[in-house]
């Protein structure tokens, strides 16, 4: 995609865990502003509990918890705001939910080694998913299609790297505010 794309009402940072959703997203905002959702903290307990235990996620299981999301990113675009969403969205079918949202939904797929996705959950603290899901996830992934609204991104060696990497992908620049 190019720089000549319309702005994005809302960009969904996606991919499998430890790609590096939550470091981009808290980097976006701080250049761009808008408000962000850590899909994580839309989970119910019922969910935090099973992905704790190392079970994975069905898709009953992540039904609410998408739709969810999407109706906070409605509610953004109706009170005239743009907003950034960490979620794995690892398949098209919940994408499609995900972009039912009022406003353009632009997916960002975050992209690193197995190696490197290893190595960044082993070593941050307090999070519930350990890294015996990452296979799991690999093999659920479906990547974007073509005529999905969305980019493919290299996770970068540093957030700043990769920040500039998204913003360049999706065609916006910082707020100078």
């Amino acid at each position: 995609m190019s720089a000549s794309l319309p702005p994005a009402e809302h960009l969904v940072l996606m991919g499998v865990a430890g790609c590096g959703k939550t470091t981009a997203a808290e980097r976006l905002h701080d250049v761009l502003g808008w408000p962000v959702a850590e899909a994580d903290d839309f989970h119910p307990r019922a969910n935090i509990d099973k992905m704790s235990a190392g079970t994975p996620l069905t898709d009953e299981d992540r039904w609410p918890w998408l739709r969810s999301l999407r109706d906070w990113m409605s509610e953004r675009a109706k009170a005239g705001e743009s907003a950034i969403v960490t979620c794995s969205a690892l398949k098209r079918s919940y994408r499609d939910l995900l972009a039912e949202a009022r406003g353009r939904v632009v997916f960002v797929h975050l992209v690193a080694e197995q190696s490197t996705l290893e190595n960044r959950m082993a070593h941050r603290a307090g999070h519930f998913m350990p890294t015996t899901l990452l296979p799991s996830q690999l093999s659920t992934l479906e990547p974007l299609e073509p005529d999905e609204d969305g980019v493919t991104v290299v996770s970068r060696p540093t957030p700043e790297e990769t920040l500039a990497a998204i913003l360049e992908a999706v065609g916006l620049e910082p707020s100078r505010s």
